[in-house]
């Protein structure tokens, strides 16, 4: 694997990482997060609705359809954050990610301004920021994309 990653260009550059010790600070309480909140849309853990409930509730502000929104974002959410966790498919997962967290801003959150006691974008903006930072700079050390890529 590692062979065909160093010799192909393109998967080279997706699990390829310019990051530090500081992405690894980063990507393990955000995909901890991330896993978190996708768990409760996909599987009803931590006190979420799951599936059907998420769904029923992204129909109520519009994204429809319902049941394919909140699989796409709880398992983008859910799958994301784990792979952050291990660092791999770093990149690819960040930029998922942070897709999803533009729609949670715009479709949930913006209307309510910045704070997060009145239901504010500003924890969906935190997480963008991390995803972000996260697709530029790659999973940093100890990370399976280091591995693969033996840098």
């Amino acid at each position: 694997m590692t062979t065909l990653i160093k010799n192909n260009a393109l998967l080279h550059k997706i699990f390829a990482t310019e990051g530090g010790w500081g992405a690894l600070a980063l990507r393990i309480p955000v995909g901890i997060i991330f896993a978190a909140h996708g768990a409760q849309k996909l599987f009803g853990w931590f006190g979420g609705y799951g599936l059907e409930g998420t769904a029923g509730w992204m129909e109520s502000i519009g994204l429809a359809p319902g049941l394919l929104m909140a699989f796409l974002a709880g398992a983008a959410e859910f799958f994301g954050g784990v792979f952050l966790i291990f660092g791999v498919l770093t990149r690819p997962s960040s930029v998922v990610l942070a897709f999803t967290m533009i729609v949670a801003i715009f479709a949930v959150h913006f209307e309510h301004g910045l704070f997060l006691a009145n239901n504010g974008y500003e924890f969906g903006l935190a997480l963008l920021a991390a995803s972000v930072s996260l697709a530029f700079t790659g999973a940093g050390n100890v990370s399976v994309d280091r591995m693969l890529t033996k840098q």
